[in-house]
């Protein structure tokens, strides 16, 4: 069980990086590549609705961050 756990979280710190880098800052970081595209095919709106769920999927990924590593120390005694 401690090591699917284990498996797990490093799963979900690989994807909660990637989300954050994803997300556009003031500055536009690294989404703005990707967004800047889909501005020009879909409008504005659509970059806003990617910007919406790169932030609803950290917020999940946190959640689960937070409750795997309780999950880890705990099955770790």
């Amino acid at each position: 069980m401690h090591a699917f756990l284990i498996t797990l979280l490093v799963i979900v710190c690989i994807g909660l990086i990637v989300v954050v880098v994803l997300q556009s800052s003031k500055s536009a970081g690294l989404s703005g590549a990707i967004s800047g595209g889909a501005e020009q095919l879909f409008g504005k709106q659509k970059a806003r609705g990617i910007d919406a769920v790169l932030h609803r999927i950290t917020i999940v990924l946190s959640i689960l961050f937070f409750v795997l590593t309780i999950a880890v120390t705990y099955f770790q005694l």
